[in-house]
């Protein structure tokens, strides 16, 4: 099957809609792609993983870096900021795996001294639409690297 969100159109129009919000939300595209890069390891998103991987590049990302996403607590290569927002993504993608609330209220204290409003805003809503993309490429078994659509 296609992916749904190509056989549905309105869906893609939204889902560039959310795009467009996190683009406004102040950002770094870098960290748009790692934390949607954790996310897709922890849910096996080999499509997705593999395009993470590929924008990172791109971008000039070190090898270091990208490799270091799936061991970012013991990696020297992130900043505090990059480790909050990746202890976020862990955090909303593991949600079967809490035993009380999503998101602790260290951890909301920890990224909110790393972002202001509308970057949080951003980065729960780029980590939400990888997850979708997660759950819609895992469901159609969109193979890594294959042309979208």
């Amino acid at each position: 099957m296609k992916n749904p969100a190509f056989v549905l159109p309105d869906g893609m129009k939204g889902i560039g809609s959310i795009f467009k919000a996190v683009n406004q939300g102040g950002l770094s595209p870098e960290l748009q792609e790692i934390v949607g890069l954790r996310a897709s390891q922890i849910n096996g998103c080999s499509a997705c993983v593999h395009a993470h991987t590929q924008n990172l590049i791109k971008a000039g990302t070190s090898s270091e870096r990208i490799a270091g996403v799936a061991a970012w607590r013991e990696a020297p290569w992130f900043s505090d900021a990059e480790r909050s927002a990746l202890q976020l993504a862990e955090s909303m993608t593991r949600l079967a795996d809490r035993s009380s609330e999503a998101v602790s209220d260290e951890l909301w204290g920890r990224a909110a001294d790393h972002f202001d409003e509308k970057q949080l805003a951003a980065l729960i809503l780029v980590i939400s639409v990888t997850n979708l993309f997660n759950r819609l490429n895992a469901t159609i078994q969109e193979p890594a690297g294959a042309a979208w659509g």
